[in-house]
């Protein structure tokens, strides 16, 4: 998706064109293929789900069609990882390329460990200390729970999106709010776990056996392998590498 002279394009394929994918399961499929992908268009040509699917499909609001509709069913369904992944941006990766990219983001630590030592915030911390039990939050609860907003913790967005990054947490599950009468309303709203949650911390953890350094050099090699002469500043861009 880009802006050109003030108004958003999305980039995609024609509904007949054989590269165009139809349906949340085929995007699934897609994403096992290539390991990982980021949501929207960027600096590296076709490394998208926007750029593999029909761009006036996107928020039409039918299930069966809209891409949007397709990264909650993506998430709930818990056979691919979804989250804020890619330089703050939204995306997808595979449970056989997750355990690299937790070792590569983690630099090789659980959480608890990287605060430890003193590479992380307490704010993020507040926010951690709400899962170890396995729960599942939807983003307002968090925010509430670890005390951001007016009068407490700044920078909530921020936070959960360097977590996510990090691969500490990942959206499972996208719901409407309930108001006082139990009837929903408004948009969708993420909620999280930690990835160990939904994938156990044998899988998720399994790359800690290698250097962080080296499951780095897996991913930029693969997407080199994939996508042929792309600048490392395409890959940076994106990937932080």
């Amino acid at each position: 998706m880009g802006n050109e002279n003030g108004v958003w394009i999305m980039r995609g394929v024609r509904r007949d064109d054989p590269r165009c994918i139809h349906s949340a399961l085929k995007l699934e499929e897609y994403i096992n293929k290539v390991g990982f992908l980021p949501l929207f268009a960027n600096g590296i040509p076709g490394f998208s789900s926007e750029e593999q699917t029909v761009p006036n499909d996107w928020w039409c609001g039918d299930a069966e069609r809209d891409p949007w509709i397709w990264r909650e069913e993506i998430a709930r369904g818990g056979r691919v990882v979804y989250g804020k992944f890619f330089a703050g941006k939204a995306g997808y990766i595979s449970t056989e390329w997750l355990p690299y990219f937790a070792n590569w983001r983690r630099d090789g630590y659980d959480f608890d460990s990287l605060y430890e030592d003193g590479k992380a915030q307490h704010r993020a911390k507040k926010i951690m200390d709400l899962f170890v039990n396995g729960e599942r939050l939807f983003s307002y609860e968090i925010k509430k729970l670890a005390g951001f907003g007016k009068s407490g913790e700044k920078n909530f967005p921020g936070v959960l999106t360097k977590l996510q990054e990090q691969l500490y947490l990942t959206a499972c599950d996208f719901r409407r709010r309930v108001n006082a009468k139990g009837e929903p309303y408004g948009m969708t709203v993420a909620q999280f776990t930690m990835p160990e949650t939904l994938w156990g911390y044998d899988t998720v953890t399994s790359a800690y056996k290698e250097e962080p350094e080296q499951s780095r050099q897996r991913i930029y090699e693969h997407l080199k392998k994939l996508y042929g002469n792309i600048e490392d500043k395409a890959i940076s861009d994106i990937m932080g590498i």
